[in-house]
């Protein structure tokens, strides 16, 4: 006999079953639009796939109860900070310059263009960037905020979220307007930089209170907005040439902007000034090389 409020074993084999075949209809319907996306935007959305798995193999350490050292945590920050500049520069701003003047421009307009597109990108995540403010997410009153923890936690998940969208539209721009070669390159150099971000993620939620488990799995979720801003990128991409100039330029001003307001100073926070300069500088031979040596 059942006890009270137990559920018949055929009502529960019936509810698995429904919930089952739901999730392989709604997998197989998302396979399905996938496999109807253009190519460049496949190709942006796995790029984008492993950026925010980068993201969140960023908050192992957290999960597993590893100890890690700042300055390493620091060293990290400045070499995607590195990776991402000269990303910017040879994957983004020249091939800016090269289309716009394809497109028709002479030396000085294409130029222009691609400052001015620059600038656009600049501005747009100043917009973002008023929506959530982490540096109220981030203050050193961390302590006193345990009636508001939860709220802090999504504050600061939508900071780190509003600060990854330039990263994945840079992806899609990339595979939708470059070749894939530099495209791959550009996406690999994100990934990167995204690994310390989710450990700082992470930290931050447990430095609060909360468990592992969860301040691991926010760290991950604040990744997933690359994805979905790659694909739209390559989608946006797609539909006209006249906008490749202009995507790439403001992907590279979102992504300067990003490096100079959030990466460096973060690196630079903790004292660790000299490592996290000497790493960034590390960075940006590296992607250099690969950029313009390799591909």
């Amino acid at each position: 006999m059942l006890g009270p409020g137990t559920r018949p074993p055929w009502r529960l084999a019936t509810g698995a079953f429904i919930g089952i075949f739901g999730a392989l209809l709604l997998m197989r319907d998302l396979a399905l639009a996938l496999a109807s996306l253009p190519l460049p935007a496949r190709q942006a959305l796995t790029g984008g796939l492993w950026a925010a798995a980068a993201t969140a193999a960023g908050t192992l350490p957290v999960l597993l109860a590893q100890k890690f050292s700042q300055r390493s945590y620091d060293a990290a920050l400045g070499l995607g900070g590195g990776i991402m500049l000269a990303a910017t520069s040879f994957s983004l701003v020249l091939p800016a310059i090269g289309a716009s003047k394809q497109a028709g421009a002479g030396p000085v307009g294409a130029s222009l263009t691609v400052g001015a597109g620059i600038l656009i990108g600049m501005l747009l995540v100043m917009l973002l960037g008023q929506l959530v403010r982490s540096e109220r997410v981030l203050g050193d009153g961390a302590a006193d905020a345990a009636p508001t923890a939860m709220a802090r936690a999504w504050l600061f998940v939508g900071a780190v979220a509003i600060h990854n969208l330039p990263e994945g539209l840079a992806i899609g721009v990339g595979y939708g307007g470059v070749d894939a070669v530099k495209a791959n390159t550009l996406a690999t150099g994100i990934a990167i930089q995204d690994i310390p971000e989710g450990l700082v993620v992470a930290i931050a939620l447990r430095s609060v209170g909360y468990g592992r488990v969860f301040s691991a799995a926010l760290g991950a979720l604040s990744g997933l907005v690359e994805p979905a801003g790659a694909v739209c990128a390559a989608l946006l991409m797609e539909l006209s040439a006249a906008f490749l100039p202009w995507g790439l330029a403001s992907a590279a001003g979102a992504m300067l902007y990003v490096i100079c307001h959030d990466v460096v100073p973060e690196a630079h926070r903790h004292g660790h000034c000299k490592t996290a300069s000497c790493a960034l500088v590390i960075g940006f031979i590296v992607m250099m090389v690969l950029d313009t040596a390799l591909a």
